[in-house]
């Protein structure tokens, strides 16, 4: 599943990642908003802007109330197949980044500059705001590297500052992600095998 969430700016104590990183391209899944192998599932209501893809399954689960989709449910079909083997691609390229800067942990409270950030087993933000510092380049990516789970405590934040891009920050997760409710994350999620907003 791939979530793209955008949002807010903010400051704090800062890590430098070395090189700079190439964005990772997404191909077709620039216009998802959530991708599935096998089911979307929605509850409580709201909107969702762009396009929903499920496959090679096919169930998406509106919720009830249902929620309205400003975009297209492509469930199963070619569609939904191409934004798939477009995310295998990214995935695969985000997570074969060389030379990271390790993180563990919890990483809330940290300022993060442009670079390639990896996590051999969790990561969480869970104990303040992080804020990711692009130092005036909008065009500086932040590509994060999670063997495990990647956790937001609700409440929490990610906050862009000096010309951050959400579109430019990649949260490469070997597992589940799971947000809890009123966290604020930008950037887009490749998950392995889940996103759980809560």
């Amino acid at each position: 599943l791939r979530l793209l969430v955008t949002s807010v700016l903010g400051c704090l104590a800062v890590m430098n990642a070395g090189a700079a990183q190439t964005a990772v391209a997404l191909g077709s899944d620039s216009t998802f908003v959530a991708l599935a192998g096998t089911t979307v599932t929605v509850t409580g209501g709201g909107n969702i802007t762009g396009n929903i893809g499920i496959s090679p399954g096919n169930a998406f689960v509106p919720g009830v109330p249902a929620v309205t989709v400003n975009g297209n449910v492509y469930a199963g079909g070619s569609i939904a197949a191409q934004a798939q083997a477009d995310l295998t691609t990214a995935y695969n390229d985000a997570a074969g980044r060389q030379t990271p800067i390790i993180v563990s942990g919890n990483i809330g409270g940290q300022t993060l500059t442009p670079g390639l950030y990896k996590s051999t087993s969790s990561l969480a933000v869970s104990s303040g705001v992080l804020t990711l510092d692009a130092q005036g380049d909008p065009n500086g990516v932040f590509i994060f590297q999670i063997a495990s789970t990647l956790t937001m405590t609700s409440g929490q934040q990610v906050v862009l500052a000096n010309g951050a891009n959400a579109a430019n920050i990649f949260w490469q997760v070997g597992s589940s992600a799971t947000l809890g409710t009123t966290a604020v994350i930008h950037g887009n999620i490749l998950a392995a095998v889940a996103v759980s907003l809560l």
